[in-house]
């Protein structure tokens, strides 16, 4: 995604002047202020409505959690690899005709305006013969989030619950800046009932269909 282009005029060279700008300098800076808040997109609508035009003009990604936007600023590096080498450690999975993607919403039953977006999922290839961006919570295998540094637990463990309101079957957390894992199963309304923790360098004991046993010693750290 690209951010929308925002014109600003800059004051004459004239207004850094050692003595302080010229009177008409002031001028100039408060029409340049005007130009700039005009350039600033106005949000209206939905909050779904709202997430699509943020996503249209910022590099951000929206979700919608319990009516709240939350936006997600461009991951670092390390988070992609992390993203591609889950992949690879997810591959034996396609032997079942599961596959993995990105950029797939998932929406609370029944409410298609409160969603979230994992950074990976592993579904049935089938369910992806679709044009619609939403993949129901049952009709996922496996969902992973990456975390990021700047999370606060209380978010995290919101979101958890809402993954389990959302019927994803198998829920892994991924904590790069601590090295540590928890795999979550089995949802309800009120949470997951099952949850295994590690560190990496202990194996995710994901179900058999999903690969079984998933190696974490390689996988990235966030070194700050």
């Amino acid at each position: 995604m690209s951010a929308q282009p925002v014109h600003y005029e800059y004051p004459s060279p004239d207004a850094y002047r050692p003595y302080g700008p010229e009177p008409q300098a002031e001028s100039e800076q408060a029409e340049s202020e005007q130009v700039e808040r005009r350039a600033q997109p106005r949000l209206q609508g939905s909050p779904r409505e709202i997430a699509e035009q943020i996503e249209s003009w910022s590099d951000l990604r929206v979700e919608i959690i319990r009516g709240t936007l939350l936006m997600s600023p461009t991951p670092r590096r390390r988070h992609a690899q992390t993203v591609d080498d889950l992949r690879e450690l997810l591959r034996p999975c396609r032997a079942d005709g599961l596959r993995t993607y990105e950029n797939v919403s998932i929406p609370l039953p029944d409410d298609p305006d409160d969603y979230s977006t994992p950074d990976l999922l592993v579904c049935p290839v089938d369910m992806m013969d679709s044009d619609d961006w939403l993949l129901a919570g049952e009709d996922v295998e496996l969902a992973i989030e990456v975390t990021s540094p700047s999370e606060r637990p209380v978010g995290i463990a919101d979101k958890i619950t809402w993954y389990a309101e959302a019927r994803v079957p198998v829920l892994l957390y991924l904590y790069p800046a601590t090295g540590k894992w928890a795999l979550y199963s089995r949802p309800t309304d009120e949470g997951y009932r099952t949850i295994s923790q590690g560190k990496y360098g202990e194996p995710v004991p994901l179900p058999d269909h999903l690969g079984g046993d998933m190696p974490t010693k390689d996988l990235p750290r966030y070194e700050r």
